[in-house]
């Protein structure tokens, strides 16, 4: 029997997404991660000082909550507005 040599079939071409949709993919994902760190770790410190100092009461949990999405929301918006001196906004490669 003679060997035959199947070549390899040939890789697909799939679109590539525009490099600006990426990058903003990567901001969502970064910003969405970000929140859900910050706000879990605001309500699990809430939670904590609510049982050692305010005979656990609800509110140091909702606060601490409150602050860990407020700090990962002013975050996120400063990634999305990023603006030079001048009040230019800069283009990253």
């Amino acid at each position: 029997m003679p060997e035959t040599s199947i070549p390899p079939p040939a890789a697909v071409a799939r679109p590539s997404k525009p490099v600006s949709e990426t990058l903003l993919n990567e901001k969502w994902d970064r910003c969405l991660s970000s929140l859900l760190i910050r706000s879990s770790l605001g309500l699990s410190f809430g939670v904590v000082f609510s049982v050692l100092l305010f005979k656990r009461r609800a509110w140091p949990a909702f606060v601490g909550l409150g602050f860990g999405a407020g700090r990962a929301y002013e975050e996120c918006n400063g990634s999305f507005l990023r603006t030079g001196k001048e009040g230019v906004r800069v283009q990253r490669p």
